[in-house]
């Protein structure tokens, strides 16, 4: 099937007109060696009358290149570009966003017969009969109109002297003039140095936009003009600072440059932060960490289905420092272990199971496969991304019932490491959350009985509320907690269970996630068997009685209408690995046995 490319588009693009969705034949791709930083590939494009070497891809892009995808006499639709002018007066065209069309075994060659475009040589083609003010939405393959950019402006500069946005990807050493739109997703505190040539301050923070992302070093006197004007999560408009060759020792990003700031620097704030994205990561899915090199810096996302408590280490500066450890999972159904430090450590409340999304984090060998919050790394909580909210989508629907495995415990767990065996009658004998501080221990368990009453109730359908509601007997349900009323209801579970070892016995009480995993059906489908099928129902709870799980328990002292005692509660349950459970067992026997 022949393919209709947007004559006269190519010569449009280069002198900065706005074409809407060109459609245009790849001739040919390279890759741009450099010394640091992603690969760039600079492409060859056609409009059937013009060719044009002038197009450079944005390195978010890159994939189409390296996976085969972007090859010579391919058709592709240009859904973004940005036409940048460099210090020597060259042009290049970056193109931002684009999906290939046709294959070059469907295109079958080149198409039209182009010739090389000279600036200034070539005269416009001529515009279509009635061509609109404004481009119309034209189906896939079509030609396009095109209508002149009004470039943007930044604030303080006037109509006779626009400066146009420029991309971060696209900044480079040798440009004099430019403005970038940005966010800024990660500012650190002001440190200070010593040293034999002198002492200093100095700030850093780093920013975003939808090319890509870099670093910025304010020192001395611009940290005290600049510290106080930077917020996280605000966009601006930036120019007038220097670029240099990023110090990859002090820095994550995937950029090969860096920015410095000094007297001359301006940093603008922009009340327009419409397509400025938040965050730009390139998660890696957590099955894959076993892959990848120790050492390695890693963005990843999962769901925190369990965290420490807050403990103090001593560090070898004689420093003590605050850590906690998380395990987070993802649709792999691998969990792995991340530590935070410090503050982070100190703030963090896992208690709802929330999607935690970290970016430069240090993958570690220790316990198998590991990751390490870093002073560079940015830990967001439920981030407001679309991967965190398919991922909390995910985990409610099948991910809970995963019989998920530990990266990290997995390889350690030969020796027991990280886990808090007990049995029941240790627990007792102990006198395990009897103290000030929660205390958490794993054992080998079989339920004995689970208790069908009163296990469901009625809670508030919002997705960050549990609360149970009112049914008012008018068709609506009030939460009390959001101060609404909903037509709907979701279930919630909230079971108590007995378990037991060889030694003793424990009432627990497992929440939504864990009692699901238990009695291996959702709220939602028990709601509806209890509402139809009182004997399936009870079937249920039957089939749970008598199977034996590993129980991860959380003992905490609680006062309820001033009587105290201790409550067990069930933050995690995984399936018996008798090949580990054995040699755990041996070992133990062989120490008794010393």
């Amino acid at each position: 099937m022949s393919v209709k490319l947007t004559e006269g588009a190519a010569e449009a693009l280069f002198k900065g007109s706005e074409v809407t969705n060109p459609v245009l034949q790849v001739l040919n791709i390279r890759q741009i060696s450099s010394s640091s930083g992603p690969p760039r590939f600079r492409l060859i494009m056609s409009d059937g009358r013009h060719s044009l070497s002038s197009f450079l891809l944005a390195t978010q892009l890159n994939r189409l290149a390296e996976q085969g995808l972007l090859v010579p006499h391919c058709v592709c639709v240009l859904k973004k570009t940005v036409t940048n002018t460099l210090s020597d007066g060259r042009r290049v065209v970056i193109v931002m966003d684009m999906e290939v069309m046709k294959s070059a075994e469907e295109t079958g060659g080149v198409i039209g017969t182009p010739t090389p475009y000279k600036a200034g040589f070539s005269p416009p083609p001529p515009p279509p009969p009635s061509l609109p003010l404004s481009p119309p939405s034209f189906g896939r393959g079509r030609g396009r109109g095109f209508v002149k950019k009004t470039p943007m402006m930044a604030p303080g500069t006037s109509q006779t002297s626009p400066v146009k946005m420029v991309p971060i990807t696209s900044l480079n050493p040798y440009q004099s003039k430019w403005t970038i739109r940005a966010r800024v997703t990660n500012k650190s505190s002001i440190r200070t140095w010593s040293n034999s040539k002198g002492e200093g301050k100095l700030f850093s923070f780093e920013i975003v936009d939808e090319s890509g992302e870099i670093k910025i070093t304010a020192f001395n006197k611009e940290v005290d003009k600049f510290f106080p004007l930077v917020e996280q999560g605000k966009v601006y408009y930036i120019s007038k600072a220097s670029l240099k060759m990023a110090n990859k020792q002090y820095t994550t990003l995937k950029n090969e440059y860096e920015m410095t700031l000094h007297a001359n620097s301006s940093i603008v704030p922009c009340g327009d932060s419409q397509g400025v994205p938040t965050m730009q990561c390139d998660f890696v899915p957590i099955a894959e960490l076993e892959n990848r090199d120790k050492d390695a810096i890693i963005d990843v996302i999962g769901v925190c289905k369990s965290a420490e408590e807050v403990s103090r280490i001593t560090t070898k500066t004689s420093r003590e420092v605050s850590k906690r450890a998380l395990n987070l999972m993802d649709t792999t159904g691998k969990v792995v272990t991340v530590t935070l430090w410090g503050e982070e450590a100190e703030r963090f409340d896992g208690s709802e199971l929330p999607v935690v999304a970290i970016k430069g984090a240090r993958l570690s060998d220790f316990g198998g496969r590991s990751l390490s919050v870093l002073f560079s790394s940015t830990v967001m909580v439920n981030p407001d991304i679309p991967e965190a909210f398919r991922l909390r989508a995910w985990y409610y629907q099948e991910g809970y019932a995963l019989n998920s495995q530990s990266l990290t415990e997995t390889r350690s767990a030969g020796s027991g490491a990280r886990v808090n065996w007990k049995t029941l009658s240790d627990v007792k004998n102990e006198c395990l959350g009897q103290g000030e501080k929660a205390e958490y221990f794993s054992c080998v368990a079989t339920v004995l009985y689970c208790r069908k009453e009163n296990c469901l109730y009625q809670a508030c359908p919002s997705a960050d509320c549990s609360k149970k509601v009112i049914d008012q007997q008018n068709g609506l349900y009030r939460c009390e907690k959001c101060n609404k009323e909903f037509p709907n209801f979701k279930y919630r579970l909230l079971l108590s269970a007995n378990i037991a070892d060889f030694g003793d016995n424990q009432w627990v009480t497992c929440f939504q996630e864990t009692a699901e995993v238990l009695l291996g059906h959702s709220a939602e489908t028990l709601g509806q068997l209890r509402e139809a099928d009182d004997a399936v129902f009870d079937e249920v709870f039957q089939k749970a009685n008598f199977t034996t799980h590993i129980f991860k328990i959380r003992m905490k002292l609680e006062t309820y209408n001033d009587e105290s005692r201790v409550k067990a509660t069930v933050i995690e349950i995984q399936p018996v690995d008798h090949r580990e459970y054995s040699r755990r067992l041996l070992s133990s026997i062989r120490k008794m046995a010393s």
